[in-house]
């Protein structure tokens, strides 16, 4: 029998940078410490995700079956506060020091959380029950970050994608990025790896080119999602949101415009969603510029997606983007134009350039969906209802086949429980078989493809 695989660990005591606030003694000592149960392990969890960057893994499970020993605690000192880290990976060191951007993530991570326990969930002024107190607790958590600039003009634009994409189409992400950054824009991604990554290293160099020195590269993730996207060191402002359904609502509310990579359920998790909001009837005259791209070897991914939106939600859905193969110059340009569109329809209303106040979403999407069997099982999959609201189910059965895929709460259910069992109309399911299958068939359902099992069933 083969001996088990080690990995170097080191154990440091890290001091904050001066982007992190104040925390209190009250804070630290309820929020962060090992009596604090659940906001302790997610503090943990997330910050081994940070020190794990660009590691070859994207499996939560995994990933604290790894580095099982590690442990990261807040020591409260006469100046402020230090990071006590032991057995961390010791990939986030170079000669013994902490990489700088990992350093910056490792304080994000305990700013967001304290400000996410203190100010959002624990706050009777924030209403989580209602559509406004949702957007509003988005609103808060990007400001808090210091995310939100009054002055910057309109130039984000998000990228979704998949971490387990190809070398090929990660360097079309790269050549996409350079494309943008050489036209001043800027970058918004889920932070990991793949077309995650791509992106902000290619709009870098652009930047650099072209004299740009205060670039975005903004970084949006959750604690569930984390450890499989561990966000990539490129990132100058992390955020972390409470869970994914607010992590979406602020890519869209941020983004000027987004564009969308070959990628897997992820992916298609997050494009129907943005689907289903454009389609809802309050959103109908709103600029906003959605293209789905990649290289030659992209294509019949997105001949499958086209084909995918066009048998469930229709031609309709089709309207709202359009497909790019293999020209990353066009597709800055109309990222561009598609901007400068948003900018004069915003100052027209009067709605704000560094959030998207106007922009309806339906509490359907809004509300966190807990991935269990019995849910998933009870998910509406059927025409009959609104259009919009056949998209925030649908979004529902991959969001739940991504924690099957990678989250550890997720992974520990399927082993529990067995394969979730996705019910519902013909009509529906049969475009939804289809679609998954050609990503199991691709790889693109995880980066250790080879020996992927499905987590699910399709039930008629």
């Amino acid at each position: 029998m083969s001996a088990t695989k080690t990995y170097d660990v080191i154990s440091t005591i890290i001091a904050p940078d001066d982007k992190l606030e104040l925390l209190s003694k009250l804070e630290v000592g309820q929020l962060l410490n090992g009596s604090s149960g659940g906001l302790y392990e997610m503090f943990r969890r997330c910050s081994l995700a940070v020190l794990n960057c660009d590691a070859d893994l994207d499996d939560g499970h995994v990933l604290l079956e790894r580095y099982k020993s590690f442990e990261i605690h807040v020591r409260q000192v006469e100046r402020g506060i230090k990071l006590e880290l032991i057995d961390a990976p010791a990939s986030a060191f170079v000669d013994g020091v902490m990489i700088k951007g990992i350093h910056e993530h490792l304080f994000s991570v305990l700013r967001d959380i304290v400000f996410i326990q203190d100010e959002i969930l624990n706050n009777p002024n924030t209403d989580l029950n209602t559509s406004e107190g949702i957007t509003n607790a988005v609103f808060y958590i990007l400001r808090n970050a210091g995310v939100l600039n009054l002055l910057r003009r309109p130039k984000l634009v998000v990228c979704w994608g998949g971490h387990a994409i190809t070398r090929h189409e990660y360097d079309y992400t790269k050549k996409l990025g350079y494309e943008m950054g050489l036209r001043d824009l800027d970058i918004c991604t889920g932070c990991g790896p793949g077309a995650m990554k791509g992106p902000m290293k290619g709009a870098t160099i652009a930047h650099a080119k072209q004299r740009v020195h205060h670039g975005l590269y903004l970084g949006i993730t959750e604690p569930g999602i984390i450890a499989a996207e561990a966000p990539n060191p490129i990132v100058n402002n992390l955020c972390i949101m409470p869970d994914i359904e607010k992590r979406l609502e602020a890519f869209v509310r941020t983004a000027h415009g987004i564009v969308v990579f070959a990628g897997g359920v992820g992916t298609a998790e997050e494009i129907l969603y943005l689907l289903g909001i454009l389609m809802h009837p309050d959103n109908k005259d709103m600029p906003f510029p959605l293209v789905l791209t990649g290289p030659e070897s992209a294509r019949p991914y997105f001949e499958q997606i086209n084909q995918f939106i066009a048998e469930t939600l229709g031609i309709e859905a089709q309207q709202k983007y359009q497909i790019i193969i293999n020209d990353p110059a066009l597709v800055a340009n109309t990222m561009r134009t598609g901007i400068e569109q948003v900018r004069l329809y915003r100052k027209a209303k009067g709605d704000a350039y560094y959030f998207n106040w106007s922009l309806k979403i339906d509490q359907e999407f809004q509300q966190p969906f807990a991935p269990t069997h019995e849910n998933v099982r009870g998910l509406a999959l059927h025409k009959n209802q609104p259009t919009y609201l056949l998209a925030a189910n649908m979004r529902r059965v991959f969001s739940a086949l991504v924690a099957g895929n990678v989250k550890d709460e997720g992974i520990r259910a399927i082993e529990k429980y067995g394969d979730f069992e996705i019910h519902g109309e013909a009509s529906i399911m049969d475009p939804v078989d289809r679609l998954l299958q050609a990503f199991v068939a691709q790889g693109r359902m995880k980066m250790t493809a080879e020996d992927y099992r499905p987590c699910y069933k399709i039930i008629k």
